[in-house]
């Protein structure tokens, strides 16, 4: 099997997966990213320039942000969901937004009160913004293989909002498993639907481990050719959908599975991991990462 010579991790702890954890410290947030990079991580979420109404948890990024240590080598990124965000994480310096839509209409009118239509259309402006000041944007789209709503999901609707997306300016796609309800079968399909239209460079996979399917449904992607994998560290975050279920499947366990498959990421694993056991003694949870737990009981035997 040829997969992929090279994986590039989006490092989504920070943002996507915090904002579903309790509150930590501002000083929590820059120790956790200052340490991911020194783990090698080079594209990390870093924060959300959102109403602190809505996600009080991310109410302190432009102090992360600007407090964070990094290499000129490392990307960090918010999510800018509207022109109000972006110019926020322009005083960040941030060199890469993140825009969000759905596949679903019922999800996008639940989460953000607008058609998939008017949330594209929405994103024009950030857009615009970012072409002027040299920033790259990148979409997610989420509920590519079922919504708690409406179910399953056609991969037709995935593709017709993945070309709108492109259409607009974003580099990348980020394919969200927004309840981690699909399976390696599921992700096959729609990954061929999409490679059909759009080349696989600009295709990622970010899933959610609620049925304990993420590094399969990964294994699935990386055997089409797929090499972007979001995931984040000691498997930070939930699933808002289903109660008491874990959410982003986690940086270790995909490092672990790469480096098994002959694909060297070139991500310390160790340190990445103590980056995870100090959040998580911030956020008083054990990871939920396997192989981290595995190295955390090897390091205290």
């Amino acid at each position: 099997m040829a997969y992929p010579s090279t994986v590039k991790i989006v490092e989504v702890g920070a943002r996507d997966g915090l904002q579903n954890e309790a509150s930590v410290s501002t000083e929590d947030k820059i120790a956790l990213i200052n340490g991911l990079c020194e783990a090698g991580l080079k594209h990390i979420e870093a924060g959300a320039f959102v109403s602190p109404k809505w996600v009080p948890q991310m109410a302190d990024s432009l102090a992360v942000i600007n407090g964070v240590s990094v290499a000129q080598d490392v990307s960090l990124s918010a999510l800018t969901p509207n022109l109000k965000g972006a110019e926020a994480a322009l005083t960040a310096n941030i060199k890469e937004f993140a825009i969000f839509t759905a596949a679903s209409e019922t999800f996008t009118q639940k989460n953000i009160n607008c058609s998939i239509e008017q949330s594209i259309d929405r994103f024009k402006n950030v857009m615009e913004l970012a072409q002027q000041h040299d920033v790259k944007v990148r979409g997610y789209v989420s509920c590519v293989l079922g919504c708690p709503y409406e179910g399953d999901i056609e991969p037709e609707a995935v593709l017709r909002v993945c070309k709108q997306l492109l259409a607009l300016g974003c580099y990348e796609i980020s394919l969200g498993d927004t309840v981690g309800v699909g399976t390696p079968n599921k992700v096959k399909s729609l990954i061929s639907l999409l490679l059909q239209h759009i080349p696989a460079d600009k295709l990622a996979v970010h899933f959610h481990d609620t049925y304990g399917q993420a590094l399969a449904n990964i294994h699935s992607a990386l055997e089409l050719g797929i090499a972007t994998i979001d995931s984040a560290v000691a498997g930070l975050g939930g699933c808002p959908y289903a109660q008491g279920a874990s959410g982003n499947v986690a940086t270790e366990d995909v490092i672990y599975l790469l480096q098994g498959l002959g694909i060297d990421p070139q991500i310390d694993l160790e340190r990445l991991a103590k980056a995870g056991w100090t959040i998580c003694r911030a956020l008083n949870k054990p990871p939920v990462s396997k192989v981290s737990l595995a190295l955390q009981a090897k390091c205290s035997s």
